[in-house]
């Protein structure tokens, strides 16, 4: 069992999400960054969709009732092991009574912790995901608290440290060009894609907010719509939104932009204060990015399985 000590800013179980049901209102849910998810249920030969616990910001301490391989990725947030640095992108065994704590960092935001075998969670809909604003799935559907104890199975043989290359979390975003440019005042993608953008401390799981000194302020309105993570909006402010997991399934502010598939992991990263800017690409390079992160995957599983 692990039992969490200190449940810290905020640390929920997820997966790689909850698909198939947005016709129904219900989110996708699921990690921030679902390849970094895929890898560490990898590094322990678990199935890939596994439920992980996702820890946002850090100062969090959990303790391992007993011996217990696990795996750890997504960014550094100086996590020990019985006091001990560790570091993400590795496989690692803890003994029974050892701590493993995370403190934090200015640079990054989330990591994600897997245990051999997975945690013994119940699917809802499909998923192991936490639907924060629903209050389902997860751990009877909210964050961890101090005190829980999370339940996984036994681990009978201690498996030698293993590592896994990362993509690299970048600040910069590809993006398609939105349906609804040329309702905008003439030359607001323009503007969007050359500007730099802060993120907002009001940024969340459900969406991160930008804010610049050049804000895309307008008066246009649009029928509401479905909407996905990913998604750009921009409310007459002009302040854009870029939709993440836990959005609403539909929207009534104009669509600038959606960032492509492969690069909405960046935003699992992307911190209050910190910048960030945007660049046009087209659906054959995001499909190429896409199958990029597909082949990493394939390539590690490859040669994990043949050493």
């Amino acid at each position: 069992m692990l039992r969490v000590i200190k449940s810290g800013v905020l640390a929920s179980f997820q997966d790689i999400g909850r698909f198939g049901y947005r016709h129904y209102g219900v989110c996708r849910s699921g990690a921030l960054d679902p390849f970094a998810v895929c890898l560490a249920n990898i590094l322990l030969d678990n199935p890939p969709h596994l439920g992980v616990i996702e820890v946002t910001i850090g100062l969090c301490e959990f303790e391992f009732t007993q011996p217990c391989n696990f795996a750890l990725t997504g960014a550094c947030l100086n996590a020990k092991l019985a006091g001990k640095a560790i570091y993400p992108g590795w496989r690692y065994y803890a003994n029974k009574g050892d701590t493993l704590s995370f403190a934090t960092s200015a640079h990054a935001q989330r990591a994600y912790l897997s245990v051999q075998g997975g945690f013994e969670l119940d699917p809802v809909l499909s998923s192991y995901a936490t639907d924060l604003q629903a209050s389902f799935g997860g751990l009877q559907g909210r964050a961890l608290q101090s005190g829980d104890v999370l339940h996984f199975q036994n681990t009978q043989n201690k498996l030698a440290p293993l590592d896994v290359k990362q993509p690299e979390y970048k600040k910069q975003v590809r993006v398609l060009k939105g349906p609804h440019c040329d309702k905008l005042p003439q030359g607001s993608f323009e503007r969007f894609i050359n500007n730099h953008w802060r993120v907002s401390e009001a940024s969340n799981r459900m969406g991160c907010r930008l804010s610049s000194d050049k804000p895309l302020a307008h008066d246009v309105s649009v029928a509401t719509q479905a909407v996905h993570p990913g998604v750009i909006q921009v409310p007459p402010s002009g302040e854009p939104i870029v939709l993440l997991n836990d959005c609403q399934t539909t929207g009534g502010y104009p669509i600038l932009a959606t960032v492509i598939d492969a690069d909405i992991r960046m935003f699992s990263q992307l911190g209050a204060n910190q910048h960030c800017n945007f660049v046009e690409c087209d659906l054959a390079h995001a499909r190429k990015a896409s199958d990029k992160l597909s082949a990493h995957l394939a390539q590690f599983t490859l040669a994990k399985n043949n050493n």
